[in-house]
């Protein structure tokens, strides 16, 4: 299975469910990553993956399936920790060791790992700030790291 990203803006948040044990759960979360973000200044704009066919897929098979000229500098999944709480999505960071423009800017970029969780609210200030380079990934995956949940909660 391909996640096509040829005809999605830049700024759709891409978000794939890899969980399906609970319907109202994921319709929760789908409600929470389309609330505006920074005061209701920004609206949220996502690419939502909603194929049984991602059933218990990692970052590693989501990753290898994108495809398109819009790669995303993250891609967000819905897994079973997703459906419950707080509804913490994992955001994987789609940088490779090819992508980056040397050892030393991969290793800093993958400092606090190429993951972490963060709650629906903050997808799109996240993935907003990745696409026009104002923060990097590293930025948002210090926020978790300091978290007691290892959660990122936003900055705004």
């Amino acid at each position: 299975m391909l996640i096509n990203r040829s005809e999605q803006d830049e700024f759709d948040a891409l978000v794939v469910r890899v969980d399906f044990s609970d319907d109202t759960a994921w319709t929760e979360v789908v409600g929470l990553l389309d609330i505006p973000w920074g005061d209701g200044e920004f609206d949220s704009s996502n690419q939502f993956v909603d194929d049984p066919a991602f059933i218990g897929a990692g970052p590693d098979d989501v990753l290898a399936a994108v495809q398109g000229e819009n790669k995303p500098a993250v891609v967000f999944l819905a897994d079973a920790e997703t459906m419950r709480g707080e509804h913490p999505l994992l955001a994987v960071s789609t940088l490779t060791r090819e992508d980056a423009e040397d050892e030393d800017d991969y290793e800093e970029e993958m400092s606090y790992g190429r993951e972490f969780r963060l709650v629906p609210e903050a997808v799109s200030e996240m993935h907003t700030n990745l696409e026009i380079a104002n923060m990097d990934f590293t930025d948002f995956a210090r926020s978790a790291s300091t978290d007691a949940q290892r959660v990122h909660r936003g900055f705004c």
